[in-house]
């Protein structure tokens, strides 16, 4: 069994999947109601900020995903107590702290990448952090050298090995002036967690601003922080002697959102989501638009639907928030399979994230990538080195096919395919989508999709 097998059926089993293969009947609408909850990008972070804390802390609207399983394993062999008062409530106690062996921690992070994020916290409470090496989506290089950079220069001793990464603060943390080559999401978040108690003032320039990262501020300042937000991605840190536990709701996936969004365009189906933000999601329902999807915005959240008529192409460019998000591309270009033209994608985020394409294709679509993407004069994103790019002409009839999940969002699509397809589909690994999407085949069969689960 290969490791993207074994993760798999290891992140659908800690949510109770029977089985990690699903046989879908398409070429039916989706149609119905589902709600989206907390933010898998904001609660796993979230869980880690209540390291920092000398009191417990209440986390609500907490999704019952994968990656929320992995991160509570992690912190309950550092001696964290989890309870659960209510559903999707978690309180989470760090009284006892304590340092875990390495084996343990392998063996809980072999499907994730928050690992890396215990590093500041576990350097302020116990001096030191094992960091097994990282897991989850197989979508591009994931380089960990913004966040090892980051620690050095709060003063951390960073000793690498041939199984992960060992690292010490002998004379404790210290603020640092630090500009990020990329205003990545991960080494943001590494950031703040680290300078909240190191000595001093943190500068740090470049930094994400995706509104997981407001909620994780807001989090920090209500457990006794200092943190400005400058204009032109700038944050100021002011470390502080000590932290205290928060009580705070999550943020609503928005990611999960757009995708429902995605499912219901290219299935010509009608979902209200539950939950939705449109603030958070306003670049998204401006291409939802164009494409030919139509949206009621409402109080408690919006009804993406397929009005009729033909849908349109688009040309999306990847960025980084505030810009069109990476996580929404994959389950929008099922979408643009049903466009009369050519769509173009520019992905400039993660170097392999249209490998998911290649099933598309086995289903009668029409996508070609360009692995050294493609010049344009039009362009408002900034050419990166790695980018490529996804020429989708449409419209092209799908159909089943045998396919196996590559990805988080690349499953999600994968789903919206078969979906959308004539006849029957086999899709294996599914319990990777299981990682961030919450009770995906409960909502599957609220929307009145046709599918059973093999074995």
């Amino acid at each position: 069994m290969n490791s993207l097998v074994q993760d798999a059926a290891a992140a659908g089993a800690r949510v109770g999947l029977k089985s990690d293969e699903i046989v879908i009947r398409g070429g039916k609408p989706l149609i119905g109601r589902i709600e989206v909850r907390g933010a898998k990008n904001l609660a796993t972070k979230a869980m880690v900020a209540s390291l920092l804390g000398d009191t417990p802390s209440i986390l609500k609207d907490v999704p019952d995903i994968s990656d929320v399983n992995v991160v509570r394993g992690l912190l309950s062999i550092h001696g964290v107590r989890i309870t659960d008062p209510a559903r999707g409530e978690m309180i989470l106690d760090p009284s006892n702290v304590e340092s875990a062996h390495f084996a343990e921690i392998d063996a809980h992070a072999g499907s994730s990448r928050i690992p890396i994020l215990f590093c500041g916290p576990l350097l302020h409470r116990l001096g030191e952090a094992f960091i097994p090496d990282l897991g989850g989506c197989r979508i591009g290089d994931r380089p960990i050298d913004f966040h090892m950079d980051a620690l050095r220069a709060f003063g951390a001793i960073v000793d690498k090995s041939y199984n992960g990464i060992h690292l010490t603060a002998p004379n404790g943390l210290k603020g640092a002036e630090i500009k990020l080559p990329y205003p990545s999401v991960g080494a943001t978040e590494q950031v703040l967690l680290t300078a909240v108690l190191a000595e001093g003032v943190t500068e740090l320039r470049n930094a994400a601003i995706e509104p997981e990262i407001m909620d994780l501020i807001a989090i920090l300042q209500k457990m006794g922080a200092i943190v400005n937000v400058e204009p032109n991605r700038v944050i100021f840190i002011e470390g502080v002697k000590s932290l205290r536990g928060y009580t705070h709701r999550a943020i609503n996936d928005r990611n999960e959102a757009a995708s429902w969004a995605a499912a219901a365009l290219a299935t010509k189906g009608d979902i209200f989501v539950e939950g939705a933000k449109q603030q958070d999601l306003m670049t998204f329902l401006n291409i939802f638009r164009k494409v030919g999807g139509e949206f009621d915005v409402h109080e408690d959240g919006i009804r993406f639907y397929h009005p009729g008529g033909d849908l349109k192409p688009v040309v999306i460019e990847t960025d980084v928030h505030p810009g069109f998000m990476t996580d929404w591309q994959q389950p929008l270009v099922v979408a643009l399979t049903q466009a009369i033209g050519t769509s173009v994608v520019h992905e400039t985020v993660y170097e392999n994230r249209f490998q998911f394409t290649e099933a598309l294709n086995d289903m009668g679509a029409k996508i070609v990538v360009h692995k050294d993407g493609l010049k344009s004069d039009d362009r408002r994103v900034a050419r990166r080195d790695f980018e490529q790019a996804a020429v989708i002409t449409g419209p092209t009839p799908l159909h089943g096919a045998d396919i196996r999940v590559p990805d988080l969002r690349g499953g999600f699509s994968h789903l919206i395919a078969a979906l959308t397809a004539e006849g029957e589909s086999k899709i294996t690994n599914v319990g990777i989508i299981a990682r961030g999407y919450e009770h995906f085949v409960a909502k599957l069969r609220k929307l009145g999709a046709d599918f059973d689960f093999a074995g």
